[in-house]
C-alpha cells in the first residue's frame, strides 16, 4: 500500500513539475508591443514576472501577470519563482503607436524558395531496367530544402539537374535544411535509359497563387497580406523563401462557397504590373515593401491607427475587398469572439459575413479573400485569414498588432 502511495505521489510531483515546465518555455523569450499596450502572460501559482525598468510597469497575480508600457523602447520583464530563483528574462521592444492604409486589393503573390523544395520522392528505373531508390538511408524527406550540391549553391530546379548530371554517376554530396537544421548526406545518382541521372527527388522552386494585400503602412512604404503564410501543396509546411513578387491580378472567376466546399478566386497574374517585393513569408502573412504605389489604387487619405485590442469588441465591424478587379467594396461582418491572449496562431478573432452583397457574390468567406482587412470604429483591427469549412459565412481573422509586428522585422 505504501508502495502505490510512493508511486502516485512520485507521478504527481513529476506532473507538477512538467505543467510548470511548459508554463516556462511558453513565456516567449522576445516581445514586441506598442506603446500603451496591455500584455497578458499566463503563468501558474509562484511564477511572477516583474519589470526591472522604470520603462513599465506590472501588476502581478496567481494566473497572470498584465504588463503596461510606459515609455518608447527597450524593457526587461524579469521571470522568477516566488521573486527568489530567477528562471528567465523577457527582452521587449516598445513600438510607437502606428497607422496604416487598410487596402484590400486582390493581387497575384510569385515566391522564390531559398535553394530546392524536396516534395515528394519515387523509384527510379535505371538503364539496367532495375528499380532504385537512391535516397534511401540518406536522412533526407520530403519538406527538406536542398541549398547545396558538392559546395555548389542550388537556387533552382533547372540548377539541380544540370549539377547532378555534371557528375556523370559519382556520389553527390547534398547540403539540406531540416527543420530549421543543416544537414549533409550524400547520394549516387542512378543512370536512366535516356543517359540521364536522377536522385528519386521531386523538388520545387516557385509558387504562385492570389490574395489580398491587407494594409500598406506610409512610413516605411511596407505592406502586409493575406494573414497566413503560404504553404507547399505537398509538404503543408510553410515555404521558407528567398525572394518574392508582388503583381497585380486580374479576376478570371469567382466560385461560390457552400457548406463542406470552400469557393475560391481565380486570377491570372500573367502580364501583370509589379506592386513590390516580398521579403517575409510568416505564419501571420506576407510582408515586403512597395515599389509601385499607384498599382495598389489606395486612398492615401484613409490612413487610420492601427487598434490596440483592448479597444476591439465583439459586435459589428466591416472588411474590404475588391471582387471586381480592383472596384473595392466595404462589407459588413459580425466579431463573434476575441481571443486576446492569442499570440500563437492566426486565429485571433472569430467572425462572421453579415452583408447580403457579400453573401450573395461569394456566400461567405472564399480562398483568395485572406488578408481582407477588418475596420471597426475608425480603426484597423486585423484582417480574415480561415474560413469554416462547415460553415463558409464563419471564420477565423488575425489581430492587426502581429501583422504589424511582423511587418517591422522586414525593416
Amino acid at each position: 500500500m505504501k508502495k502505490t502511495i510512493g508511486k502516485l505521489l512520485l507521478v504527481f510531483i513529476l506532473m507538477i513539475i512538467y505543467a510548470y515546465t511548459l508554463s516556462i518555455e511558453n513565456i516567449p523569450d522576445e516581445l514586441v508591443i506598442f506603446e500603451g499596450e496591455t500584455i497578458s502572460l499566463k503563468t501558474l501559482f509562484g511564477i511572477n514576472i516583474r519589470a526591472n525598468s522604470e520603462t513599465m510597469e506590472t501588476a502581478s497575480s496567481t494566473s497572470e501577470t498584465s504588463s503596461v508600457s510606459q515609455n518608447l523602447g527597450t524593457a526587461t520583464l524579469q521571470v522568477s519563482l516566488f521573486d527568489t530563483i530567477n528562471l528567465k528574462n523577457v527582452n521587449v521592444d516598445i513600438l510607437p503607436k502606428t497607422t496604416v492604409i487598410p487596402v484590400g486589393t486582390i493581387a497575384g503573390v510569385k515566391l522564390y524558395t531559398s535553394g530546392v523544395l524536396v516534395v515528394g520522392m519515387s523509384e527510379i528505373e535505371g538503364a539496367d531496367n532495375k528499380k532504385y531508390k537512391p535516397y534511401e538511408n540518406t536522412g533526407i524527406k520530403e519538406g527538406d530544402t536542398i541549398t547545396q550540391i558538392n559546395n555548389t549553391e542550388i537556387h533552382s530546379t533547372e540548377e539541380l539537374i544540370e549539377t547532378v548530371n555534371q557528375a556523370q554517376g559519382e556520389a553527390v554530396k547534398i547540403q539540406y535544411i531540416q527543420e530549421k537544421e543543416t544537414k549533409e548526406c550524400s547520394i549516387e545518382p542512378v543512370k536512366t535509359s535516356n543517359n540521364e541521372y536522377k536522385l528519386g527527388l521531386w523538388v520545387r522552386d516557385s509558387a504562385a497563387g492570389v490574395g489580398t494585400v491587407t494594409f500598406y503602412e506610409p512610413s516605411t512604404k511596407t505592406f502586409g497580406a493575406l494573414g497566413h503564410g503560404i504553404t507547399d501543396i505537398d509538404t503543408e509546411e510553410l515555404i521558407n523563401i528567398a525572394s518574392g513578387e508582388f503583381v497585380t491580378t486580374r479576376i478570371l472567376n469567382i466560385t461560390k462557397g457552400e457548406n463542406g466546399n470552400p469557393g475560391k478566386i481565380q486570377g491570372t497574374v500573367e502580364n501583370q504590373q509589379n506592386i513590390g517585393k516580398i521579403y517575409k513569408n510568416s505564419k501571420f502573412g506576407i510582408y515586403g515593401t512597395v515599389d509601385n504605389l499607384a498599382s495598389l489604387n489606395i486612398d492615401t487619405s484613409k490612413e487610420m491607427e492601427v487598434a490596440l485590442r483592448e479597444e476591439i469588441q465583439v459586435g459589428k465591424a466591416t472588411i474590404l475587398c475588391s471582387l471586381d478587379n480592383q472596384n473595392l467594396q466595404e462589407y459588413e461582418i459580425e466579431i463573434e469572439k476575441i481571443y486576446k491572449e492569442n499570440n500563437y496562431d492566426n486565429k485571433s478573432m472569430q467572425i462572421k459575413v453579415t452583408d447580403e452583397r457579400l453573401l450573395e457574390k461569394t456566400g461567405g468567406i472564399i480562398q483568395g479573400m485572406s488578408g481582407s482587412p477588418i475596420i471597426q470604429n475608425g480603426k484597423f483591427i486585423g484582417a480574415v485569414t480561415h474560413v469554416l469549412v462547415n460553415n463558409p459565412q464563419e471564420g477565423y481573422a488575425v489581430f492587426g498588432d502581429i501583422m504589424l509586428k511582423q511587418s517591422k522585422e522586414v525593416n
